[in-house]
């Protein structure tokens, strides 16, 4: 059985719900705490056993290239400084054995032609890919592509990674329809991109995790381009699983959506809270700040 070793980050969209902090600097390189968005995604990926990295990117994402770059100059100056942590930090940014590759998305047609973009590296194997924006954490758990790695290796398919949401906020996600009512590993009947609440198979919505098989080229290949002329990931899916098994994976952690300005504030802070380095006195601020009912009364307008 060949195991999972590349990984696909789409990271080529232009990160428009954050301008205009992301008019120059890609999205994917938005900071929490100390580590960009994609760093997370990489590391989660590593963790996993993944060993090619491979980035499907755009315009303006240079610095996505630079930051899993060597840094000849800083890593000369931290040694020369003697700041042994931080040039220790700097250099396992990627570790040695893991490669990375590049690949340009020449027009923004959708996730599905990022990933049709990635077919000439994978070749026949399996795949993981990973969206940056949602930033997944295991919490006491192993890394959520680690366990769905444990669920690929034990089926033998593609899997999807999966978690329920309030049935009003279906139309903001692609629902999978399932052969059983619970469980945390379920067969896949079928896939619907966005659906009204009324009309959704169910309340289980793919984030930004997926371990597939090859023959999804073929189907991103075979299916027609949607609305804007993009090509849908979740409608290959669905012709997919006509052919073969497909999992949905309801994964043990929490998933911060970093592509809203909410999910992305709420990210900084829970991870600000475990950082060796802050949280203690992160964690003071926050008990000393303000009350929220206090900050109401000063936002009020004043009485003529």
């Amino acid at each position: 059985m060949k195991r999972v070793t590349k990984a696909v980050f789409p990271v080529a969209g232009l990160g428009s719900r954050f301008l205009p902090a992301t008019k120059a600097s890609p999205k994917e390189m938005m900071p929490i705490v100390d580590k960009p968005l994609i760093q997370y995604a990489v590391e989660e990926a590593v963790a996993a056993g993944v060993t090619d990295l491979i980035f499907i990117t755009g315009r303006s994402k240079r610095a996505i290239e630079d930051h899993f770059d060597k840094a000849y100059e800083l890593e000369t100056e931290l040694e020369a400084r003697g700041k042994d942590e931080l040039l220790r930090i700097v250099r396992e940014t990627v570790p040695d054995n893991v490669n990375c590759i590049y690949i340009r998305q020449p027009e923004a047609l959708g996730l599905g032609h990022a990933v049709l973009c990635a077919a000439p590296v994978i070749g026949n194997e399996p795949f993981a890919v990973l969206l940056a924006d949602d930033l997944l954490d295991g919490i006491g758990h192993a890394p959520i592509m680690k366990q769905m790695v444990d669920v690929y290796e034990y089926n033998r398919c593609s899997v999807l990674g999966v978690m329920n949401v309030p049935r009003a906020e279906t139309r903001q996600y692609g629902i999978v329809e399932t052969a059983e009512n619970s469980g945390t590993t379920q067969k896949v009947l079928g896939i619907v991109e966005k659906p009204k609440p009324e009309v959704a198979p169910s309340t289980q919505a793919v984030v930004g995790r997926y371990i597939l098989t090859s023959s999804i080229f073929d189907h991103l290949r075979a299916i027609k381009p949607g609305a804007g002329g993009e090509l849908q990931l979740t409608d290959a899916i669905a012709t997919l699983l006509q052919k073969e098994q497909v999992l949905a994976y309801q994964f043990r952690g929490v998933r911060y959506d970093c592509g809203s300005k909410l999910g992305y504030l709420k990210a900084t802070v829970e991870l600000a809270l475990r950082h060796p380095e802050v949280r203690k006195e992160f964690s003071e601020y926050l008990a000393k700040r303000t009350p929220p009912a206090k900050l109401a009364q000063i936002d009020e307008p004043a009485e003529a």
